[in-house]
């Protein structure tokens, strides 16, 4: 599946840029493929368009903003939050009204990010019921792109076979039995619990305040279509590490890695910096092997260009609920085309 080719991936929101990163200049990113541009509008809240002007073909990221509109910096004509062009500084008369509009794009604040989706949402926001919990404090981790393709990088959240392998440095118990998972399935996604054997090296037995070198991870994990997921693991000490991942398409073969954290600890307890550091080894690790795959995985587990076991069964599912969502897309696609075509 190549992310820039599926239409109805553009109908999900997608973390794009941690508010902080937006100040008073405009931000460019690309998301599956398409050059948007992001500003603040006159109340403070993000706004998201098409990186393009529409009299030039200038990048808008490239100019400036003023009034809570973003200008280009080629002639200065300015566009609102919905696209709509207010302003050719060129014109003399001001009561001209320009009549010409860019492509803007649905775009909120939440949980500290700038979320963007393309076309009309089929699901809204991700919800995260630690966000609201005042036991719970917030960590920003990481922001950085991945030469990974999405889905590849949320399989790889819900595998509990490559523990030993992979994370042989960090958690991973020296056996590769892969530990049993329930499922409970969603019309937005689906969520996994699972009760997970790890090793705690000297950095994770500090931050977790305890002196077992071997404990268990009670681990609930909860996939929004199609690329977000929560991995929420409760530790036999009652800590809570909540853990939000975003792999936001850049395009077929790049990812932009969105994540932070909830717990229930205090940073008196344990230190922020000493969270990230332990969780950096692990995403660190994991990246090493997922920017050796190839970036288009095959949606139908038949087809013979790879090859499954039983532990696989979250990232086929991923694939299966994936496959209906592309074919339904299409076939909604090609009864509006036979509609039109009557019409015409």
């Amino acid at each position: 599946m190549l992310v820039t080719q599926q239409k109805v991936l553009r109908r999900f929101w997608y973390p794009v840029l941690p508010m902080e990163k937006l100040g008073e200049a405009p931000v460019p990113f690309t998301l599956l493929g398409q050059a948007i541009v992001i500003w603040k509008d006159e109340t403070g809240a993000p706004a998201a368009a098409i990186d393009r002007c529409c009299h030039r073909t200038a990048k808008l990221s490239k100019g400036f903003c003023t009034g809570g509109r973003i200008a280009c910096g080629y002639h200065g004509w300015e566009y609102d939050r919905t696209g709509a062009c207010v302003r050719v500084p060129q014109w003399k008369d001001a009561t001209r009204a320009p009549k010409f509009k860019i492509d803007a794009y649905r775009c909120a604040e939440r949980y500290g990010y700038v979320w963007v989706a393309l076309d009309e949402p089929l699901f809204g926001i991700p919800e995260i019921p630690e966000a609201d919990d005042p036991a719970f404090r917030r960590i920003p981790e990481f922001y950085e792109p991945w030469n990974a393709g999405a889905l590849r990088v949320l399989e790889n959240s819900f595998d509990n076979a490559h523990f030993t392998f992979v994370h042989k440095s960090s958690f991973g118990d020296p056996d590769p039995t892969p530990s049993q998972m329930t499922y409970e399935e969603f019309p937005w996604g689906f969520r996994t619990h699972s009760i997970v054997h790890v090793k705690n090296p000297e950095l994770q037995r500090k931050n977790l305040g305890i002196a077992e070198e071997k404990t268990t991870r009670d681990n609930t994990r909860t996939w929004f279509m199609p690329f977000f997921r929560q991995l929420r693991i409760r530790y036999p000490n009652g800590l809570v590490h909540c853990i939000q991942t975003g792999a936001t398409p850049i395009d077929d073969t790049r990812s932009q890695i969105v994540q932070f954290v909830y717990r229930n600890d205090t940073e008196a307890d344990t230190s922020a910096a000493s969270v990230i550091a332990f969780d950096r080894q692990v995403t660190e690790e994991d990246r090493a092997v997922l920017e050796a795959t190839e970036s288009d995985v095959p949606l139908d587990a038949a087809s013979g260009e790879e090859f499954h076991m039983p532990s696989d069964k979250p990232g086929l599912l991923m694939r299966k609920r994936l496959a209906a969502l592309l074919a339904e897309a299409g076939e909604t696609e090609r009864r509006l085309a036979a509609a039109r075509s009557a019409a015409e």
